[in-house]
């Protein structure tokens, strides 16, 4: 197993440079949101897309996984694409697309175009590497329509009966669109997280860590942001390692994780 020196630590520096020092497939999962698109003022950090991707293939164990959250900015009526475009190139570098699975928000403020229908979700694409993922723990939290009770005899050889009674119902896997509350007080209860301008909510965090990865995995986070992803590590016992390039952000993560 290769040893990742950096792990449960929140690194300050341009994730790109940063991400050289870690060691070729030392993480087991990655959860992030880039600024994609301009959409929010982050200091003034542009990142290099296509090197972050690159750098991601080499760090990420086979059957590691990417979970990348993005969404596509409109300008002068059409839609970017960002998200597309990632996604492909994701596969270009030797990922896996495993899933996509939308992020649907409830609440908060509506955006996007006012001559077309308010946006109210973005992409939660999940990339695995050179294979299917190796953790899956699919979240059981739908029901099912219905339950019923069934009964098998099977005759034995004195001649009686052996009766099997079971169930069939319960709850069954949820769907790809998942459903999160935003907004005070509902993305997370750490006010504190608020300044900075764009969090996802710490439920989503959690529901990936624990469908793609086990306990004493090393997460990583290389556009850590307000920490969401390193809180939800922590809180779920895997190491984690953030990098963020605004040190007035890492002092947000540092409080949430404290």
């Amino acid at each position: 197993m290769i040893n990742n020196p950096m792990k449960n630590e929140v690194i300050q520096g341009d994730c790109l440079e940063v991400m050289k020092d870690i060691p070729d497939k030392s993480i087991d999962m990655v959860l992030t949101s880039p600024p994609y698109d301009n959409l929010r003022d982050y200091k003034g950090y542009t990142f290099n897309f296509e090197g972050i991707a690159k750098e991601l293939y080499r760090i990420v164990k086979d059957g590691g996984v990417v979970v990348w959250v993005v969404g596509d900015a409109t300008i002068k009526g059409s839609e970017t694409g960002t998200s597309f475009k990632q996604a492909l190139y994701f596969k270009e570098v030797g990922f896996n697309l495993f899933d996509t699975i939308i992020y649907q928000k409830r609440g908060g403020l509506m955006t996007g175009s006012i001559k077309g229908y308010s946006q109210k979700f973005e992409y939660m694409f999940v990339f695995s590497k050179n294979s299917y993922p190796k953790t899956i723990n699919l979240i059981k939290d739908l029901p099912v329509k219905y339950t019923e009770k069934r009964t098998k005899k099977h005759r034995k050889k004195d001649g009686t009966f052996d009766i099997q009674e079971w169930k069939i119902g319960g709850m069954t896997r949820r769907h790809n669109i998942w459903i999160y509350d935003i907004g005070l007080h509902k993305t997370t209860k750490d006010k504190i997280a608020f300044q900075h301008p764009a969090i996802f909510p710490g439920k989503l965090a959690n529901d990936h860590i624990i469908s793609w990865s086990k306990e004493g995995d090393t997460i990583l986070d290389p556009m850590a942001g307000s920490g969401t992803t390193l809180k939800m590590a922590k809180l779920n016992n895997r190491n984690y390692i953030g990098i963020e390039i605004s040190q007035e952000y890492i002092d947000i993560i540092n409080k949430r994780l404290n």
